[in-house]
């Protein structure tokens, strides 16, 4: 039996999502979980937050214009940035599905936990969890920077335009 403020499969391909996270910066393993969620989606909104447990390497605006480059010309794709609590912001935009990317093992911890605490503030709450793709399970943004910062090759690991980028920032 359905819960009855849950979404079928039917229902998702007329719904919003929102994909939150820092991106700092873009990589390959974001444009996986993206392309995969735009099958179940009619509308993603890329959420660049603050990671207030890091220190950004790019600024907000930074990550948002390489994400609208990167992005650019794909009407189902909505890049905005998030200053507040993710619930609030989709609560706005009335969004009802979160969506978020998992790699390894601790990663589920957080999130789940994370997960709990926005459906007690957002009932219509709902997370979609995609695994990683296997070519990109080791891959994070702050393994890139430490590439950046070591002057290693990030090429394999991002898009031109970011690598680009990057690499001039050097």
């Amino acid at each position: 039996m359905e819960e009855p403020n849950s979404l079928s499969f039917e229902e998702c391909s007329n719904k919003k999502a929102v994909y939150p996270g820092s991106f700092d910066p873009l990589t390959f393993g974001h444009i996986d979980i993206v392309q995969r969620s735009l099958r179940y989606f009619q509308n993603l909104t890329i959420l660049v937050a603050e990671n207030r447990k890091k220190t950004p390497f790019l600024s907000i605006e930074e990550r948002v214009d390489l994400l609208q480059k990167y992005f650019h010309g794909n009407p189902r794709i909505h890049v905005e940035v998030c200053t507040g609590l993710l619930v609030d912001f989709m609560k706005c935009n009335d969004i009802p599905v979160c969506i978020r990317g998992l790699r390894v093992l601790s990663d589920f911890e957080n999130e789940f936990q994370m997960a709990i605490t926005n459906k007690q503030i957002y009932p219509n709450f709902e997370v979609l969890f995609f695994m990683s793709n296997m070519q990109h399970a080791n891959l994070s943004s702050s393994m890139v920077k430490e590439m950046i910062h070591f002057q290693g090759n990030i090429r394999v690991f991002v898009p031109d335009i970011v690598a680009e980028y990057l690499e001039k920032r050097r």
